[in-house]
């Protein structure tokens, strides 16, 4: 189980336990009821509403977006920052237990 700190979209800061390796991070967002978290496409990496901000401590194991997530936080550049990534191209992992985000402002 993988257990990640989520810092909602009104600054409330949850941690939230029992992330399994075979979701993603906006799964786990979603099932947990993190605010500021749509999730509109599913997790098709076709929209921007599962924006998080990565704590810098954790950015070297969420990795860097593939081409087509960069595309859609170019779409979105007035939120996004160097450590933003969408939620659902995240998956969790035991690398990932104890990983804190911030819910992007939309």
């Amino acid at each position: 189980m993988v257990q990640v700190t989520f810092v909602d979209v009104n600054g409330v800061e949850r941690r939230v336990d029992g992330g399994s390796e075979d979701q993603s991070l906006m799964e786990l967002a979603k099932a947990n009821g993190i605010d500021g978290i749509a999730a509109d496409c599913g997790g098709a990496c076709s929209c921007a509403t599962c924006l998080v901000h990565i704590d810098p401590d954790w950015t070297e194991r969420t990795g860097q977006p593939d081409d087509i997530e960069f595309a859609m936080l170019d779409m979105v550049a007035d939120v996004a920052t160097v450590s933003s990534r969408l939620a659902c191209q995240i998956r969790l992992s035991g690398a990932l237990d104890g990983l804190r985000v911030v819910v992007a402002q939309q």
